[in-house]
C-alpha cells in the first residue's frame, strides 16, 4: 500500500510542477515558493536558514537511506 501512495504522490508532484513550469506564471513552482517563503532574494538570514535546512535534511536523508538507521 505505501509504495503505491509514494508513487502516486511523486507522480502528482511531477504533473503539478510540470504544469507550473509550462505555463510560465510567477510564483507557482516549488522553487519560487521556497524563495518567497525564505526570502532568499532579499534576506541573508533567510538564505542561511534555507541552506542549513536543505543541507541538513539532505545529509540526514542520505545517511538514513544508505545505512538504514535513524
Amino acid at each position: 500500500m505505501w509504495p503505491t501512495i509514494w508513487i502516486a504522490w511523486t507522480a502528482f508532484f511531477a504533473v503539478a510542477e510540470g504544469i507550473a513550469l509550462a505555463n510560465k506564471r510567477e510564483n507557482d513552482t516549488l522553487s519560487e515558493n521556497f524563495r518567497r517563503l525564505f526570502r532568499t532574494r532579499t534576506s541573508k538570514v533567510g538564505r542561511a536558514i534555507f541552506a542549513v535546512g536543505w543541507f541538513g535534511f539532505s545529509g540526514w536523508f542520505a545517511i538514513h537511506v544508505l545505512t538504514e538507521t535513524m
